[in-house]
């Protein structure tokens, strides 16, 4: 994982780690990794690990038990929740992007569908 050096590490993480609930790579109810083993596998410091995980239990996308393994929440409308989120920042991101760029809105649409033809035809071929 390369990081940005604007952005602080533990919201990168955090990112990144919504992101794989999300799509499915770590499933409801699966166990994660520890938090030393998330922080040695990243490169990061456990307290940065520590931190995520705290996040992650707040937004109730983890559970943590005494003395059991962290795991992804079973609930489905969580991470609905979460995958909503995520969807609304690169949204806004987007937008926020083509507006400091002064281009218009239906531009920004044509070239993102262009991009994301792009990207399926991409990943069609290989």
């Amino acid at each position: 994982m390369h990081f940005d050096q604007r952005i602080p590490i533990y919201l990168q993480v955090l990112d990144w780690f919504k992101k794989r609930i999300v799509i499915g790579e770590f499933k409801r109810g699966q166990s994660i990794p520890s938090r030393r083993a998330l922080a040695t596998a990243l490169k990061i410091h456990p307290n940065t690990a520590q931190k995520v995980y705290k996040k992650l239990e707040e937004q109730q996308l983890i559970t943590t038990e005494r003395n059991v393994q962290s795991r992804v929440t079973m609930d489905q409308s969580v991470i609905d929740q979460a995958r909503t989120e995520l969807l609304d920042n690169a949204v806004t991101q987007f937008v926020e992007s083509i507006h400091a760029l002064q281009i218009s809105l239906e531009e920004g649409l044509i070239n993102f569908e262009k991009e994301s033809n792009n990207r399926k035809g991409s990943e069609l071929d290989a």
